[in-house]
């Protein structure tokens, strides 16, 4: 596929068009990289352990190789590693920074990235599901307390976006989970107080930033589509499969209104061979390439386990099944 394209693709793709050329590609989250590329990317506990002379050229070393799979791959776009979900005691991070290093990592990232390959950084801004007991608690007897916790995941948000806006990101996204399996979290009153209004307030202030906005949530969200299309969101990643989130019906509901980014199921991608990740891609790509809105990607995480001709089987079939009339892969 001639590069150049790229970045219109994706930018087609997530202002809900068809876009010139292909079905653009973006991995939420890749941590194969070792395997992909045959080098060591170097993160979490590993790269703290660095001096800091250590960590600045594990830092370029990185992005040479995120930038190096990103080509090989096709990606339209390419995520830096950012802060992880909370760890169990003992348990090791493996695919983040330090906060500062962060920032640090994208920086390099942009300034070696050729410019059509589009950043887009792990940020924050809205509140996501909580199934602590304490927080749970708080739904019920002390809604002012989610009230403030609401608050502060949007102000320190779009605190995180300006940075990344000015180290030249060209999309933010927020990982929060508002559904599991079963269905969402949030009730309707709970998603009209702590979601929907943080949630257009953050899409404004991400799109006055010259940002794309991106919201990723797992589990069955099937009811919400509407209410989260009208925030003005520009795309929503996942559309969960395990859920039973259909992409088909999900893309026939938000068409012109939302992107939809996914839906490769991520189990699929470590469990399957590489024939039926073939087929799976294939179908998802002859339905929900018509149109536009639409990026191709694993519905979560591409975990480090997942063997890699599982994920080049996903690339072989976008070849063969991704491209619109003229373009060419």
């Amino acid at each position: 596929m001639n590069h150049l394209n790229r970045r219109n693709d994706m930018i087609a793709a997530l202002q809900h068009r068809q876009p010139p050329t292909a079905v653009p590609i973006w991995e939420i989250e890749f941590h194969a990289w070792d395997a992909v590329s045959g080098k060591h990317m170097v993160l979490g506990q590993e790269f703290e352990a660095l001096t800091a002379t250590g960590q600045e050229n594990a830092m370029r070393a990185n992005a040479e190789i995120m930038i190096g799979v990103a080509t090989e791959m096709h990606w339209s776009a390419l995520s830096t590693p950012g802060g992880y979900w909370n760890q169990a005691p003992g348990q090791l991070a493996y695919y983040c920074l330090p906060d500062d290093a962060r920032y640090r990592q994208f920086a390099i990232l942009r300034e070696l990235a050729p410019a059509d390959l589009m950043l887009i950084a792990k940020g924050g801004g809205i509140l996501g599901a909580n199934y602590s007991d304490e927080f749970c608690g708080w739904m019920f007897d002390e809604p002012e307390t989610i009230d403030n916790i609401a608050k502060k995941s949007f102000s320190d948000g779009v605190e995180e976006a300006g940075r990344y806006r000015d180290l030249g990101a060209d999309a933010v996204f927020s990982p929060s989970d508002i559904a599991n399996n079963s269905g969402p979290f949030f009730n309707p009153e709970q998603m009209e107080r702590w979601i929907y209004p943080h949630l257009r307030r953050w899409v404004d202030a991400i799109r006055r930033m010259g940002m794309f906005s991106i919201l990723h949530t797992d589990g069955d969200i099937m009811r919400y589509l509407d209410g989260l299309a009208s925030c003005g969101l520009d795309a929503i990643q996942a559309i969960d499969p395990v859920a039973g989130m259909d992409i088909v019906a999900t893309k026939s509901k938000v068409a012109g209104r939302l992107c939809l980014c996914g839906n490769v199921d991520c189990g699929l991608l470590v469990t399957g061979e590489p024939e039926q990740v073939f087929n799976a891609t294939r179908k998802l790509l002859l339905a929900c390439k018509p149109g536009g809105g639409f990026v191709l990607g694993a519905s979560n995480a591409v975990q480090a386990d997942v063997p890699v001709a599982n994920y080049r089987a996903v690339i072989d079939a976008w070849k063969h099944y991704g491209t619109y009339d003229g373009g060419v892969a």
